[in-house]
């Protein structure tokens, strides 16, 4: 398979159309090997618009999601990053491209060191790793310019909110079924504003339950 021209396809028939225009983003997204975030058996659909499963029963978000959902952080190489969820290591690895550090949580150690030793691999050398629960703990550096959020949960833990400097975004999608929101989340002083990026339905993170469509709250 090629899959230089799997990513370009990716790019041009997925994420562009999806108001994904942010140049560096793009840039990014087209430098890293997709395929090496999954099994050996999913790699011909390492670029499908689809989620993938994870080893430990998780999933890798689709190519879409993760690009959207970061440009709404607006990232530049002065920001300080918490990934919530390593996950696959993917959006580690675009988040790095684009921050200067990357601090990124995940409650599952062996998954974590899977996703660890593919980005060790690229030679992306400003990301550190944290392993505990990240939506009930603060992670250490605390607080982030930003924080990205890899799969849905409920609701939006106060324990990040707290976790993000003036000034700061997180990006997250909140709720269950039958659809979910993606929230650009900006702190000004004390006060939060919330932001609907888009609707979705992904993966929740572990431990969560799902919140549903009438139960949101603003």
């Amino acid at each position: 398979m090629n899959f230089e021209k799997a990513r370009f396809n990716m790019v041009e028939q997925q994420i562009r159309p999806w108001d994904v225009l942010d140049f560096d983003l793009l840039d990014a997204i087209e430098e890293i090997p997709r395929e090496r975030f999954v099994d050996a058996d999913l790699q011909g659909v390492a670029y499908s618009d689809t989620e993938l499963p994870l080893p430990n029963g998780a999933k890798m978000l689709e190519p879409k999601i993760v690009a959207r959902l970061i440009q709404g952080l607006k990232l530049t190489r002065e920001d300080k990053v918490l990934e919530i969820g390593t996950g696959s290591g993917y959006a580690t690895a675009v988040l790095a491209k684009l921050a200067g550090e990357v601090v990124s949580d995940d409650i599952d150690d062996a998954q974590q060191n899977r996703a660890k030793a593919v980005l060790a691999a690229l030679n992306l050398t400003n990301i550190r790793f944290v392993q505990n629960d990240g939506l009930t703990e603060t992670a250490e550096g605390a607080p982030f310019d930003a924080i990205y959020v890899g799969g849905a949960v409920g609701e939006v833990p106060e324990v990040l909110k707290n976790q993000l400097k003036d000034g700061g975004r997180m990006v997250v999608a909140v709720g269950g079924s039958p659809v979910q929101r993606a929230l650009l989340i900006t702190r000004k002083g004390s006060e939060f504003t919330e932001t609907v990026l888009f609707d979705t339905q992904i993966a929740l993170l572990d431990g969560e339950s799902e919140k549903p469509f009438g139960g949101f709250d603003f």
